[in-house]
């Protein structure tokens, strides 16, 4: 029995320090499907995704997934600590509980041996050296100070881990906030294109797609070290990192596949980051299955009517891409490049895809802004023009007397 208590013993403990450690310290994908973060978001995320799916409310369920990820990370980090005791009762209990009790002498047998033993190692783990339980070997003694030294590290991981994961969050959030005025909200790849039709545009969005690269490489270095950066949800629920993301690589895939120059060149850099940023998250959920059977099924996020769509909203900034079969074919060949992998994530994570283009809102605030500026440009013409007329009128009025 108590062999057993030491192998067990030791499982914990040792899992919970490498989980700990791929999850914490060390800075990339952590590796294995044996692992106890693993097996938490396994059998949490799930079930906390179909109760938030049992409410009809859009808002209320959107709440619901935004507690997830700060919720799950002290449960995690709660999850860590009791199996951290769990391990170290059970040394105490091999070792054959050599502890006096202050509630009663030698501890009796059995189960209440046991208890004391996890007692303990609670009070152990957490420092409280309370001193109501005595022990009586040199190997008992060892092992409480070894827990204790845990105990310290582990307090200090937790309190260096948390700062760190809110400010990759609020970089990530940063972009995305700023992504509202340039794309809309939730980001079209039309709406962002649509806006950068202006003289000067072109330097512009070429300046955002070089932002955008290298935003794509800090979630693939953040997102993939800490994957639970990925169940934050954005503040706003009609914004999120995925849609973003997605809504990034749809725009380079339409300037790769209609326009030539500077754009495209710097439209096709900033796809192969977001890209990969995008596979190998899949690969950090394990959704390899989940993206062959999007491809099997032939999803299409752009069908005849969405398309249709499109073009008309490309038609106002003379992108050709429905005359042009070719450059039709190549962002149909582009898309399969990356949509799969969207697709499976958006199911696993319950974040929906942005669409190509959107109609758009009745409170659009860039609309309200864009019809507010062009009546002034009306009504600064109209006053140069008026102002020209009564200066040539005066200059004839002069001479003609």
């Amino acid at each position: 029995m108590h062999i057993v208590a030491l192998i067990a013993g030791v499982i914990c403990c040792a899992g919970v320090a490498l989980d700990a450690f791929q999850t914490i310290v060390l800075p990339r994908r952590p590796t294995g499907r044996l692992r106890i973060t693993q097996f938490f978001f396994l059998f949490t995320w799930g079930p906390w995704a179909a109760m938030a799916q049992r409410t009809n409310n859009t808002r209320v369920r959107e709440q619901i997934y935004s507690v997830y990820g700060p919720l799950s990370l002290l449960l995690l980090l709660l999850l860590w600590a009791i199996l951290l005791i769990f391990g170290f009762s059970l040394f105490f209990y091999a070792l054959g509980s050599p502890f006096t009790d202050v509630l009663g002498a030698q501890t009796a047998a059995g189960i209440s041996r046991y208890r004391t033993d996890l007692y303990v190692s609670g009070t152990t783990l957490f420092t409280l050296g309370l001193g109501d339980v005595v022990p009586h070997s040199l190997a008992t003694r060892a092992l409480i100070i070894l827990e204790s030294g845990v105990g310290l590290g582990f307090v200090a991981l937790v309190i260096g881990y948390l700062p760190v994961l809110y400010q990759s969050f609020s970089r990530r959030e940063v972009s995305i906030a700023l992504l509202d005025a340039r794309a809309g909200s939730p980001p079209t790849a039309a709406e962002l294109l649509r806006r950068h039709g202006f003289e000067g545009g072109e330097e512009a969005l070429v300046a955002l797609l070089a932002e955008w690269e290298r935003w794509s490489a800090e979630i693939l270095e953040s997102h993939i070290s800490y994957p639970i950066l990925c169940y934050y949800r954005s503040q706003h629920d009609n914004q999120s990192w995925l849609s973003s993301l997605v809504a990034i690589l749809d725009t380079c895939a339409l300037l790769i596949s209609v326009i030539q120059g500077t754009p495209s060149r710097q439209a096709q850099l900033t796809f192969m980051m977001a890209r990969h940023a995008l596979v190998d998250l899949g690969h950090v959920f394990h959704l390899e299955k989940n993206e062959d059977q999007v491809r099997r099924a032939e999803v299409d996020r752009l069908p005849s009517a969405e398309f249709d769509k499109l073009c008309e909203a490309l038609g106002d900034i003379h992108l050709r891409l429905c005359a042009d079969p070719a450059s039709a074919k190549r962002l149909h060949t582009i898309r399969t490049l990356y949509e799969p992998e969207a697709i499976a994530l958006s199911d696993y994570l319950r974040m929906p895809l942005p669409l190509w283009s959107s109609e758009p809102r009745k409170k659009d605030q860039w609309r309200l802004l864009t019809k507010l500026h062009s009546e002034a440009e009306a009504g600064s013409s109209a006053s140069q023009l008026s102002d020209r007329a009564r200066s040539v009128y005066l200059h004839e009025d002069e001479h003609g007397h």
